[in-house]
């Protein structure tokens, strides 16, 4: 072990190690990777080694998808076998709502080019695993390549191909502390002696949250137990030729495999269990728990009827390992803002399955400043500190560990985590009848519903339909009032701030007493934020945007804060707790603010996209005439304390002018009916502004922004998808994101959202098509559930295309 390395990776499971093999792959050789006790302890030596295809998030699938191809390379590369076997993969339905799930899930994958996948029926499912019952099975979703792999043997290939490019590998080296210098380089402190590192990767798995504790970061992750079963010898599967594809049981919480000629049989209980919730022992390894058959008893059960050679068979072993989770079950990558050059890899529940991708994601990170593929949804930044309260791990792991093979509908508000953040209106709206979702821990209304009304969860148009319609159609009829507390606020100021965000954003900066919408871009040109500016004109500015993203801009704006100090100081304050508000809208709003003050706010005095401060009844407000519907509209922002005050004062003046309480899935139905996109769907970090129309506001005189060349570049030589409008001929669902859009049966793009338009009555759904074929009047296909309906490209803003209603 020498003095000093570039990076140091705490950590030797299946993580750390594909974490160093990229990173000396793409060229970074000077590191070590420091195991406590020796590599695969702790979780990865005792995993089930499945490997599949499936996954609801399809950004997390693409990147199993290059995890699956990349471990032959490895073993090849390495020189040991990994035991490698790839039978194919099933996933099937017993309920007619999971197959259609599974149907449309299908051509989700046919969106993003995973070709290998194919729907069969039961017949098909029985011939090739014929030691399984059929009997209720609806149907199944095939992958060619799916499998498993000796996990032991996996960890090793990737450790012995880093160390082949020159990482060194070294075992028996526990990690102690690590201390920050002043120059943001880490002392990582072993009991073998101080090591110098200027990167440091969290990558300790079952000890994850005790090697953040080390820098004061307590991590949202937890270990959970998990069984399988092996099986002895079974006659059936001597008897057969080739193995039986790995099948998972959807309704019945089980994954099932060969393992030789026996079984191997994995459990998802309902009855779940946490397992040391503040990290592992340090003095534990190559162990495993007791089992608990009796808290998996229904599931076993079910198994076995599934499996009925299984009556017979005798159990040669027992598996019951612990393994870490997040709240969502996905992985925590990235840097945490505050620490430099300190990252994470943890959390990576299904090692074997995701570790490449995630090795390569974070290596490219570290490396080129930027991961390849949008990977939010394994960023650490898409949790705050709310999520590290110990009872928050406790509800939400445990219900993803629950809910592992558990359908879940888009229109489903799950419970665990709630309520914790609420608007200061919250029991007002509530007695008036809304009904909640949850993002980011902050409650955020829906619809509003009468007393008794109980949604029900579906993949298609629900049973609060008419009543979202409602909503929609007052909005545009006559006035509206939305709960604003989700939009994220940050205050900047400074003497520097006007330079600091000249070179952050694209676009030109508003003048005193105006709102831009601003594109915000990476150093490789794609997005990374559609946000709102204003210039209140005294010096401080806001940044406008998602209250979800909040650690995630953050962290953004203070890397670049950093390097910008030069040019002056710069504060930015997240003020996004302590400011809230209701955004109103609907022709009849300006008429019902200027009953509530005495200052103008004609269309003249108060044009649109100006922003000034406003005597709102009792309210001081700061009022910034936008909107996101299309309709003449107002965001008034006040004090948390005061947002109470503030709906009572607006629904007592908008009661002669019909003003009417919406929801979010209301103002989701007029922004489809405008063509205005939004972040997580039309709006990635993984799209540029030359695909999805954020191009014409960039400021393309400006001599310098981030992301300048990129966005040059781009604009230089087009890219090849942009982003268009479908009116589709639906039946009784709509698009929701991902499903394919076909032309004569040739894959030409992906929904990126979609939903009713109530007041114009049309399905729609915008999309990244290409570009050839987004011309109005242009006929195409899209599956939505999984069946085809026909689509036509619209002219964007199909209501209003000239935006007179906002305007005016």
């Amino acid at each position: 072990m020498k003095n000093a390395y570039r990076v140091v990776i705490i950590g030797g499971g299946v993580v750390g190690a594909s974490v160093a093999y990229h990173l000396a792959k793409f060229g970074w050789t000077d590191i070590a990777l420091l195991e406590r006790e020796v590599l695969t302890a702790g979780s990865s030596w005792h995993a089930a080694g499945g490997f599949h295809a499936l996954n609801a998030d399809p950004n997390i699938a693409a990147l199993q998808a290059y995890t699956i191809d990349l471990l032959s390379e490895v073993g090849a590369e390495s020189g040991i076998n990994i035991g490698m076997h790839m039978t194919g993969g099933i996933s099937f339905a017993t309920a007619p709502e999971r197959w259609e799930w599974l149907k449309a899930s299908y051509r989700s994958f046919q969106s993003l080019g995973i070709n290998d996948v194919e729907l069969i029926g039961p017949e098909e499912i029985k011939a090739r695993c014929p030691v399984l019952s059929t009997r209720d099975i609806l149907g199944g979703l095939y992958s060619e390549r799916e499998g498993h792999i000796d996990p032991s043997a996996v960890v090793h290939a990737y450790a012995r191909a880093a160390k082949k490019r020159g990482a060194e590998i070294i075992e028996h080296t526990k990690v102690d502390g690590l201390k920050q210098r002043p120059d943001g380089t880490w002392d990582v402190v072993t009991e073998k002696g101080v090591v110098h590192a200027e990167h440091v990767v969290n990558a300790g798995g079952l000890w994850a949250k005790q090697i953040g504790r080390m820098v004061g970061v307590d991590l949202p992750v937890t270990p959970m137990e998990h069984h399988y079963l092996v099986t002895e010898t079974i006659p059936e599967l001597v008897e057969m030729k080739g193995e039986i594809p790995l099948m998972v049981d959807l309704e019945g919480f089980t994954y099932t495999r060969q393992e030789q000629k026996g079984l191997l049989m994995g459990i998802y209980e309902v009855d779940h269990k946490h397992w040391n919730m503040e990290g592992a022992p340090w003095d534990y390894g190559i162990e495993l728990i007791q089992e608990d058959i009796g808290r998996i008893e229904s599931e076993l059960s079910l198994g076995f009827r599934r499996f009925p050679c299984l009556e017979t068979a005798g159990v040669k072993r027992w598996v019951n390992g612990a393994f870490t989770f997040s709240p969502d079950g996905n992985p925590l990558v990235g840097p945490l803002r505050g620490l430099r050059n300190y990252w994470v890899a943890c959390g990576v529940m299904a090692g074997f399955l995701q570790g490449g991708g995630v090795g390569k994601s974070l290596a490219e990170w570290m490396i080129y400043g930027e991961a390849e593929a949008d990977i939010f949804g394994m960023d650490i930044a898409r949790y705050g500190e709310f999520a590290s309260n110990r009872e928050y791990i406790r509800q939400t792991t445990g219900q993803f560990y629950s809910r592992r093979f558990v359908m879940s509908y888009p229109n489903e508000p799950l419970p665990a985590g709630r309520v914790l953040k609420r608007p200061a209106a919250y029991e007002g709206m509530t007695r008036a009848g809304c009904r909640w979702g949850a993002r980011w821990g902050l409650e955020q209304p829906l619809y509003f519903a009468p007393e008794g009304f109980k949604e029900t969860p579906t993949l298609r148009r629900s049973n609060a339909f008419d009543l979202i319609g409602a909503e929609a159609r007052a909005a545009r009829e006559g006035a509206a009032l939305l709960d604003i507390t989700a939009f994220s606020r940050y205050e900047v100021s400074g003497p520097g701030a006007e330079a600091w965000l000249d070179r952050l954003f694209a676009s030109k900066l508003p003048a005193p007493g105006r709102a831009a919408l601003a594109p915000m871009l990476a150093e490789n040109g794609k997005l990374k934020g559609d946000l709102t500016l204003l210039n209140w004109g005294d010096g401080t500015w806001w940044i406008m945007g998602s209250y979800y993203l909040r650690e995630w801009h953050m962290r953004w704006f203070a890397g670049h804060q950093r390097e910008d100090l030069a040019r002056g100081a710069v504060t930015v304050r997240d003020i996004s707790d302590s400011v809230t508000g209701f955004a109103m809208f609907g022709p009849k709003s300006r008429a019902i603010l200027q009953k509530l003050t005495h200052q103008d706010v004609s269309n003249a005095a108060m044009p649109f996209m100006t922003c000034r401060t406003l005597d709102v009844g009792l309210i001081r407000a700061k009022v910034a005439r936008l909107s996101v519907t299309g309709e003449l509209g107002y965001e008034i922002n006040c004090g948390a304390l005061e947002q109470a005050t503030l709906r009572e004062i607006l629904l007592e003046a908008g009661a002669e002018f019909g003003l009417r309480e919406v929801g979010f899935n209301a103002l989701l139905s007029l922004r489809l009916e405008k063509s205005f996109g939004i972040w997580s769907a039309e709006f990635t970090q993984g799209y540029t502004p030359g695909q999805t129309g954020l191009d014409r506001f960039i400021a393309w005189d400006k001599p310098d922004f981030v992301g300048r060349a990129a966005a040059l570049a781009e604009r230089a030589a087009p890219s090849k998808r942009v982003l268009a409008t479908l009116a589709v001929e639906a039946g009784d669902a709509d698009a929701s994101g991902y499903e394919p859009v076909w032309k004569d049966g040739r894959l030409v793009g992906t929904v990126t959202s979609g939903g009713y338009g109530h007041t114009i009555g049309k399905s729609l759904a915008m999309a990244l098509i290409d570009r050839e074929q987004a011309v109005p009047g242009n006929a195409l296909a899209v599956h939505i559930v999984g069946d085809e309906c026909s689509a036509v490209v619209v002219e964007a803003s199909s209501y209003d295309p000239a935006g007179r209603a906002m305007r005016g």
